[in-house]
This record gives C-alpha cells, structure tokens and sequence, in this order.
C-alpha cells in the first residue's frame, strides 16, 4: 500500500475520474487510488470530507447519479441526518460524488481544474 497523503476515491468507467487521474498525473502528484464502489471512503473520512465542504452534506452526494435517484435521494436527503447520510455513504460507494479526494490539508469532490490548480500537492518523488 501506498503512503502517499492524497487519496483519490474514483471510478472507473467516469470520464470525469480518468480526467482527473490525468490531471494529477501530468504533474507529478504523489497519490493513492481507490476503487470507489468495491471500497467507498470510511464515516471518517466522509467526515473530514464534510468538514471542507463547510458542512454541506448534498456536496459529498452523486447528485446525477442512478443510485442518487433510484434512492429517492432528492426528497430523502433533506430529512436525513448528518450520521444516517454519512452511513449511507460509506456503505455505497455509488452515492460519493466523484472524484473524491483527500490529502493532508485540503479535501475536493468532483474535478475543477480551476479549483484543483490552487491547491499545494505533494509530488512523487
């Protein structure tokens, strides 16, 4: 297992996902991969991931995704607690919105080259 300090939580089959693997990639980032379904983030890193979404629970959600919606997610998400979501979560890996990445001082979901190109990454090496 890798020691790097950023976990990337992708898929796959996401274009978005292999965008950012690239990304990270062409410029020299230190991370570690995870499959996202076979090995959802933990609670505890969904809640470090809360954390830098200022709280925002539906941030941390695949909006757009079938599970999202064959869930009923739209109308169930705003009753639910910040516990039950986050066991929701890391049960499902097809909840987290992707890519899902966290690193010793920052936390993103989703890809914003704009966003990403702020951020201090480790490099390899």
């Amino acid at each position: 297992m890798s020691t790097a300090p950023v976990v990337v939580y992708a898929y796959a089959r996401c274009s978005t996902c292999r965008k950012a693997l690239e990304w990270l990639r062409e410029r020299g980032v230190a991370f570690e991969e995870r499959p996202i379904v076979e090995r959802p983030p933990s609670e505890a890193e969904l809640r470090r991931m809360l954390e830098w979404q200022q709280g925002n629970l539906r941030r941390l959600f695949n909006t757009s995704g079938l599970e999202y919606r064959a869930q009923n997610l739209a109308t169930r998400l705003p009753t639910l607690d910040e516990a039950a979501a986050l066991t929701l979560l890391a049960g499902n890996g097809r909840l987290v919105k992707r890519p899902f990445v966290l690193g010793p001082d920052f936390g993103l979901v989703g890809f914003d080259g704009a966003k990403w190109a702020a951020v201090h990454w480790p490099k390899t090496g």
